[in-house]
């Protein structure tokens, strides 16, 4: 069994906790507004979905006791060249992904493809449309953002405009559309459950443990062939 840290105790720690077991893991703690301050327990890896203001300080942190880190929060990516300096400093292994769910990550790959063949058909506009729980804090979502820049890394440069949607417990819908005169081209990931996303972050917390370096989903799952950033 490795030792599980949890970052955050709502609702997406709490599903971590749970099938933390059936996963290989113990869950050693689970850090909090109310104990944030006090001693962390040492631990083979931690899971970072906790408030997008604490990932900095969370990251320098780990980084002092070389605790390797999924960070499954969202939002904090205005501070991401001072959270990937620290953790390069401390040599820390980190997986930083929008979605965990491996679906969702194929999803993105095809995203990427897409964008290459669509590139040159000005006769199409494109949209993007993400749906959430009402109390998911950012909009746009993370991976919809995230859409839109595998499209802008694999050469679609016209505009996309991206709109949000938050409304009761809608777990996660991402839709990428493009609409011409006479016909239109839709692809959507729609996730049933949170749990997707969560043992999507306990593979990811089992595969970074003993490497060095800032990683996605894409290298969990074999999707990118690229291990420029692993030492």
């Amino acid at each position: 069994m490795k030792k599980l840290l949890l970052i955050g105790h709502g609702r997406m720690g709490r599903l971590v906790e749970t099938l933390a077991l059936d996963e290989g893991f113990d869950v050693v703690g689970a850090v909090t507004s109310r104990n944030a301050e006090k001693d962390w327990p040492a631990a083979d890896v931690a899971i970072d979905f906790s408030v997008a203001a604490a990932v900095p300080a969370t990251v320098d942190r780990l980084g002092r006791q070389g605790i390797p880190i999924v960070i499954g929060t969202t939002g904090w990516q205005a501070h991401e060249a001072g959270v990937r300096s620290a953790a390069a400093a401390a040599g820390l292994g980190v997986v930083a992904a929008p979605n965990f769910a491996v679906g969702v990550n194929v999803f993105l790959a095809v995203v990427e493809r897409i964008g290459t063949l669509m590139a040159g058909q000005p006769s199409f506009g494109a949209w993007i449309h993400e749906a959430h729980h009402a109390t998911k804090r950012d909009a746009p979502s993370g991976t919809a953002l995230a859409m839109e820049e595998r499209l802008r890394r694999h050469g679609y440069t016209a505009d996309v405009p991206i709109a949000s949607t938050r409304a009761g417990s809608i777990p996660g819908t991402h839709t990428l559309g493009f609409d011409a005169a006479s016909e239109t081209l839709t692809l959507t990931h729609q996730a049933r459950d949170r749990a997707a996303f969560a043992r999507g972050a306990l593979l990811a917390a089992r595969w970074v443990m003993g490497r060095t370096g800032w990683f996605t989903m894409s290298d969990v799952l074999n999707l990118s062939h690229s291990r420029a950033n692993e030492r």
